[in-house]
């Protein structure tokens, strides 16, 4: 009897898994459609590089230059037309108005500084900032990395038209500094980085305060009063365990335009209401847990037990850090390129470079970002140790101590903010602080790659260094 044909067997299909469908991403990511695998997926992967803020930020900063600095005519004046347009906001008798450029670095950059202070608040309860003696270190080197630079900038320019910019050069661009770090990938102990993120993050605080207090004037204490009285409310609330976006996002808009009113910088608003956002989960993980695992017994859940599940999982996680992870990816790819765009447009051209280069306030955001801040840093960490405050980052040496001060010197964010605070109506000025600010990030991070990667030679192999947890930069 002849052999009868079989029927092919059909291959079992098996379900991708959750972690398959997350390194997936979203829907309009995934096929093979042009737009998906031409666009949708290098952009999601380049995303997802922890230098991609830095690599935008840096891209902004060219485009602004290329801009104002092109060989045709009338670019510079354009570019000045664009960003002092004036925009206005009329609600019933009540009246804003701005130019887009005060716009962005009164407006837009409350969300940045928001996000410094979810960041500071995660770390004064979770991280490194929450524990003294780890945070001992970076606490000290922050400080002698602000004082310093601040020194020099006064020895050389401290004149009564120039010295109002000390503060400039103390600031270091969290997301410059840990994209440098990124592009020299294991060479750098994940000690070192950490050092480096809390370092920046003290130095944001440093800032913040300087801000507030150095760079305030004309106060009217009527609306500082409604500000605290808001921030008073905000902190009551959230005694009371009260927590809708809607009401925080009123009370948020009310202060920035408070704080707006009263002289003193609006941005501020943003720290505050990041630094009032609840740290800890409103269930706690286990508990959660205990809840879903129950829940998914059931293969069948309806759209409310879907949606109570969906609740505690959400609320087992803390408020500031669900904000920080939504966040943190507009601040770093629009926000700041934005600002950048916004601000560091300096004409190079037609002597303008030589004569800024010269300055008293160049040569002195120069000095104080490449020589004050390492010397700052390296001078108040060997102290600590000599002192036994503290003590060396595990698997890092003295020589990679320099190099990170080195890069801590990549001041461009908040020096470029301090920088319009610090000469108001004088273009020649801020001109000159904003050349100092670009050639000396660029000088400080280079010089911080070349030490480091000299310093890099004879460290620890990398296998006898615990891999690094993910950076939240």
């Amino acid at each position: 009897m002849p052999d009868q044909p079989t029927e092919p067997q059909a291959q079992p299909t098996t379900e991708p898994s959750v972690d398959e469908l997350w390194s997936r991403g979203p829907v309009w990511t995934q096929g093979g459609s042009p737009v998906a695998r031409y666009v949708a997926r290098p952009l999601r992967e380049f995303l997802h590089v922890e230098s991609a803020g830095s690599v935008l930020l840096l891209f902004a900063t060219l485009a602004a230059l290329a801009w104002v600095n092109l060989p045709f005519g009338g670019w510079a004046e354009a570019y000045d037309a664009f960003w002092h347009t004036p925009i206005g906001l009329d609600v019933g008798g009540w009246r804003i108005e701005e130019t887009l450029q005060h716009w962005v670095n009164d407006g837009l950059m409350t969300l940045f500084f928001f996000v410094v202070g979810l960041e500071i608040k995660y770390e004064l309860v979770h991280g490194d900032l929450r524990d003294p003696r780890t945070a001992a270190l970076p606490i000290v080197a922050a400080f002698g990395g602000m004082v310093v630079p601040a020194l020099l900038y006064v020895t050389i320019a401290g004149g009564p038209e120039t010295g109002q910019g000390w503060g400039i050069p103390m600031a270091t661009d969290i997301a410059f500094a840990v994209g440098v770090l990124g592009v020299l990938g294991r060479r750098v102990p994940s000690a070192a980085r950490l050092f480096l993120l809390t370092l920046a993050i003290v130095d944001d605080i440093g800032a913040i305060v300087v801000i507030a207090v150095f760079y305030t004037a004309d106060l009217s204490l009527g609306w500082l009063a409604l500000a605290l009285g808001l921030l008073a409310v905000m902190a009551l609330l959230k005694a009371l365990r009260v927590w809708s976006v809607q009401i925080y996002v009123v009370l948020g808009v009310v202060l920035w335009f408070a704080l707006l009113s009263s002289g003193v910088h609006a941005t501020l608003a943003g720290v505050a209401v990041g630094l009032l956002t609840p740290a800890t989960a409103l269930l706690k993980a286990p508990v959660a847990t205990a809840f879903a695992a129950e829940a998914l017994q059931d293969k069948e859940l309806d759209a409310e037990e879907l949606s109570r599940l969906r609740f505690l999982v959400t609320e087992s996680v803390p408020v500031a850090e669900r904000l920080q992870s939504m966040l943190h990816p507009v601040s770093a790819y629009v926000v700041l390129p934005i600002f950048a765009l916004a601000n560091a447009g300096v004409v190079l051209t037609g002597g303008v470079l030589g004569d800024a280069v010269t300055s008293s306030v160049a040569l002195g955001i120069g000095l104080g970002l490449v020589v004050g801040k390492p010397l700052g840093i390296v001078l108040a960490c060997f102290l600590a140790v000599r002192f036994g405050l503290a003590r060396l980052p595990e698997h890092t040496s003295w020589a990679q101590v320099v190099g990170v001060g080195a890069i801590a010197g990549v001041g461009f964010t908040v020096s470029l903010f301090i920088a319009g605070l610090s000469f108001p109506g004088d273009e020649t000025l801020t001109a000159n602080a904003k050349v100092g600010i670009l050639l000396a990030s660029m000088v400080a991070a280079v010089v911080g790659v070349v030490l480091l990667l000299v310093a890099g030679r004879d460290r620890v192999s990398p296998a006898a260094e615990p891999t690094p947890a993910p950076s939240r930069h």
